[in-house]
């Protein structure tokens, strides 16, 4: 094996991405190395591209980027025995302390030491990574890659979904990017009663009927409060799920909140925003969830079921695959709301 490796790097602190090479990570000893198979751009790696004020105060250049993948297991420290070497893993890319009390108390995705691989430690934008064995999440040996690959990106749409009740509801997810369309599938297959789905992209709304929503509205064409409460006899939505991170979509999505109902909020704005907290939470009794990663690991079995099930299908969601040299321009691609999920592969892409 050579003792360098091709990786996308954030090299300082400017927009942009540049790949180069490194030195091959070494396991330590509760450590396994993963040969990277695939890898699928998400929300957070646009934010960091971007170098947005959400980026500039949480990332420390130079940072190997990335932390969705799958990836075969090729070594393994000493001390690791719950994983073959050859085994087909993803990752929970959540590395928890398991001392601090939301780990001590089965809350995990709230550890209070949290590193996020990608983020605060090298990522899987790369031909390696080294994740604790604690991390690894094995797969089933027929999942195609591109599935396998962004299934830490569906857990967010997985917990998401399941924060709220949704069956026999109105439900409204504002923001149809990824996250957004896998979180309609999830709906849909919880019985949800009607879904609205709303974004800017008429590409991504083309997605959001794929996957199942039964009202897609682009904002820009559509007074979609209007629209939504003429749809519902007046009341409203009983559930929102926030993905966009837009303040004006946000206060949409609450303009549109039925009384007493529920909202789960994933959307990472890139700035603090203004929000009318009185007339949209309290005088609405509304109930906010806010969502952070997945809850390690139950949302991860709740993904097996659905995939394994067949209730969720991804494969409509994954538009565009590109070989990893080609990351800058699978980077604009997704940057312009023209795509679904973009998968990226080390070599060539595979037919």
């Amino acid at each position: 094996m050579s003792e360098k490796m091709r990786a996308i790097i954030k090299p300082g602190q400017t927009p942009g991405f540049e790949m180069t090479l490194v030195d091959i990570p070494h396991p330590g000893p509760r450590d396994v190395l993963i040969q990277i198979k695939a890898m699928s751009i998400c929300g957070t790696d646009l934010h960091i591209y971007a170098w947005d004020p959400w980026a500039r105060e949480r990332i420390r250049p130079p940072i190997i980027v990335g932390h969705e993948f799958c990836g075969t297991v090729v070594e393994r420290g000493a001390d690791v025995t719950e994983v073959e070497v050859g085994a087909y893993v993803s990752a929970e890319s959540h590395i928890t302390c398991g001392q601090c009390r939301q780990c001590r108390t089965g809350r995990r995705h709230l550890c209070q030491n949290t590193q996020i691989i990608g983020v605060d430690r090298d990522g899987c934008f790369a031909e390696y990574v080294v994740l604790p064995v604690e991390n690894i999440w094995v797969n089933p040996p027929d999942m195609p890659l591109e599935i396998a690959s962004l299934q830490e990106n569906f857990g967010n749409a997985v917990h998401t979904a399941f924060a709220a009740e949704v069956a026999t509801k109105n439900v409204l997810i504002t923001g149809c990017g990824p996250v957004g369309l896998m979180a309609i599938s999830v709906v849909k297959a919880s019985g949800a009663r009607t879904i609205f789905a709303t974004d800017i992209s008429s590409y991504r709304l083309d997605l959001a009927r794929k996957m199942g929503a039964d009202y897609a509205l682009n904002v820009a064409e559509v007074d979609v409060v209007d629209f939504i409460m003429s749809h519902t006899n007046g009341e409203g939505v009983d559930v929102l799920m926030e993905m966009s991170g837009a303040a004006a979509a946000i206060d949409q999505g609450f303009r549109a909140l039925a009384d007493g109902g529920e909202v789960a909020m994933l959307g990472l704005p890139s700035a603090p925003i203004p929000f009318d907290l009185a007339n949209h939470v309290i005088f609405k009794g509304a109930t906010i969830h806010g969502i952070v990663g997945r809850r390690v690991w139950d949302t991860w079995y709740r993904i097996r079921s659905l995939l394994s099930s067949g209730a969720v299908d991804l494969s409509p969601i994954i538009t565009h695959r590109y070989p990893m040299e080609q990351f800058e321009e699978a980077i604009q691609v997704m940057r312009s709301g023209q795509s679904g999920k973009i998968v990226l592969f080390p070599d060539a892409v595979p037919d």
